[in-house]
């Protein structure tokens, strides 16, 4: 077999990218789809993904063409399969008759049988065992270290693409503004003057309890002198709530049934996110909005913000380090220099 990279032997006419996950992944994937469009530029790129990432799709034309609903598997936990739509999915797929599909969800254990059944010529991807390499299959190992974004990054330029930067992006679109300014949420904020503090995540046992939220969220509006926007979606309003209840100062709730684009728009104005680790976190990231985030489950070294300067990590999944997060959020507001930080020892900060 040839040792030149699969994009360079073969004709690459169309791509499917099987990633059906929630929206901090699929964010954490945007450096590789960039790499995938700079690589094969002509190529039309259809992303298979959970229904809702038909959203997803619609903000990243310039890297996804097409977008197929996955009606699910019973070994994948993000949602319920919907047997009756399996036989006519795979069917469609078939019949598009990709030249390539690619795996981006995971290690292959159960996605790569998966992308085998769309059908298409040639198959790429990450797997759990010892490394596959056929004319039309590529398989490497899955690396069980490293953060997210470079693990996908990294695998799309083995296949031979070339990086073309490891930075997220969420664009905020016209209709973003539109929704936002229509919602009355923002009205009398002033951009620049106020930060994001985002109590909830899709898993509620990851949230960092709301009487921590509300002391560090006073602190910083008693010293910097600015306002509190409590963010979330209208299924995290309890949260943001007890917050508020929790909070000395006064803050606006922002938890309502926006779209996420909407949130992103308030997000983009703010001076610091302070946040769980979830979805917004890879939001902040996008629109390059300092941010503090708080593990307490997940591994931090996968899914923490690349830039480690911007995107300050605290580990505390015992809710004893509000001083660490204060600390953070502070020198990020300040301006303060990060090797500023790390001569005086506050790092590292997980």
């Amino acid at each position: 077999m040839s040792r030149r990279p699969l994009f360079h032997r073969l004709d690459i006419a169309s791509v499917v990218v099987f990633r059906a996950l929630h929206l901090g992944d699929m964010l954490c994937a945007v450096p590789a789809l960039r790499a995938l469009r700079a690589s094969l530029p002509t190529a039309h790129i259809t992303l298979v993904g959970l229904p809702w990432a038909r959203q997803f799709a619609r903000r990243f034309p310039h890297y996804i063409d097409d977008f197929v609903a996955f009606p699910g598997h019973p070994l994948l936990p993000e949602q319920v399969p919907r047997h009756e739509e399996l036989t006519p999915f795979y069917a469609g797929l078939c019949e598009r008759r990709f030249t390539l599909a690619l795996q981006l969800h995971g290690n292959g254990t159960v996605t790569n049988e998966i992308v085998a059944g769309f059908g298409a010529q040639a198959m790429a991807g990450y797997c759990s065992g010892a490394p596959v390499a056929t004319e039309h299959t590529v398989l490497f190992p899955y690396p069980e270290v490293g953060a997210e974004p470079d693990r996908l990054l990294h695998l799309v330029e083995r296949l031979g693409a070339s990086a073309a930067g490891d930075h997220l992006e969420f664009p905020v679109a016209p209709e973003d503004r539109q929704e936002l300014e229509a919602s009355g949420i923002a009205s009398g904020l002033v951009p620049g003057n106020y930060i994001c503090v985002h109590p909830g995540a899709r898993k509620r046992d990851k949230c960092w309890p709301p009487h921590r939220f509300a002391e560090v969220a006073d602190r910083l509006a008693a010293e910097f002198g600015v306002g509190v926007v409590l963010t979330g979606s209208a299924e995290e309003a309890d949260l943001t709530r007890e917050v508020a209840r929790h909070m000395q100062a006064r803050a606006i709730n922002a938890a309502a049934p926006i779209s996420i684009g909407a949130m992103a728009a308030l997000m983009k104005n703010a001076r610091l996110l302070v946040c769980n680790d979830t979805g917004v976190s890879h939001i902040a990231a996008g629109l390059r909005l300092k941010s503090v985030v708080i593990f307490s489950k997940a591994d931090i070294a996968r899914w923490a913000p690349l830039d480690r300067d911007r995107h300050r990590c605290i580990w505390d999944p015992d809710a004893q380090r509000s001083a660490a997060v204060l600390q953070h959020a502070r020198a990020l507001l300040a301006g303060i220099d990060p090797n500023r930080q790390r001569r005086a020892g506050m790092w590292p900060y997980w």
